[in-house]
């Protein structure tokens, strides 16, 4: 039997994986579509990075705004747009999820600041305290920038002693991670493998290589997103 997609997410794409990452792994849209279900959901993808903003918050039941190796503090010409897409979609109440860069500029948009953090690199397998839930979350991160200050209409939902404000809620139905719950143990060990005394020097990359091997929280929160938007 087939399971009728009843709901569709909309996907903002904010960047691009390149290389024999995009041949092994795909591109950011497809990780969010492995992380919900193909067969649970629909997708329509913007990609946001070549300036295709939508048209309004009510084109799909849900969004979801990628991960980035850009900076929300860049001046490109699509962020500005994408920022008032973002307040829109706020304002709008309709479903929506910020991951990694998408937890920055959601936060830009309504008012924060986001910065490189001064002690660098957040990579590999990190916990967070779940501060809705009083749980602890294990999660892979792969960051510089993050939110040193979050916008005021805002609440921390997830901490740690590196990243202060791993996730932020704007409403019941908007909200925001820094770590990514659709990055792969696969593709992790292969981005960091990739960059490796490249961009990320060689012991900081080996550190964040050893945490791939701890225990995580990624089928749980695969979960939770899931109900996330089929629940709103």
């Amino acid at each position: 039997m087939t399971l009728e997609k009843s709901k569709k997410i909309g996907v903002l794409q904010t960047g691009r994986i390149t290389g024999n990452l995009n041949q092994n792994f795909g591109e950011y849209p497809e990780m969010f579509m492995d992380l919900l279900g193909r067969d649970v959901f629909s997708y329509d993808v913007y990609p946001v990075v070549d300036g295709v903003i939508p048209a309004s918050p009510n084109d799909c039941d849900g969004w979801i705004i990628t991960g980035s190796v850009h900076g929300v503090y860049e001046e490109h010409s699509w962020i500005k747009p994408l920022e008032g897409f973002i307040r829109s979609l706020i304002e709008s109440g309709v479903p929506t999820m910020g991951i990694c860069f998408g937890h920055q500029i959601m936060a830009q948009a309504m008012g924060g600041r986001v910065e490189k953090h001064p002690s660098g690199w957040g990579i590999g397998v990190h916990e967070y305290n779940d501060l809705e839930t009083g749980d602890k979350a294990r999660l892979l991160a792969f960051h510089q920038d993050q939110v040193m200050e979050p916008p005021n209409d805002s609440t921390t939902t997830h901490t740690s002693d590196f990243c202060e404000h791993a996730g932020l809620r704007y409403s019941d139905t908007c909200f925001s991670l820094q770590p990514h719950p659709e990055h792969t143990l696969e593709f992790s060990r292969a981005l960091l493998e990739a960059r490796r005394g490249r961009v990320i020097p060689e012991g900081v990359a080996d550190t964040a290589l050893e945490t791939l091997d701890n225990a995580n929280t990624h089928v749980e929160y695969a979960e939770r997103l899931r109900s996330f938007f089929l629940q709103n």
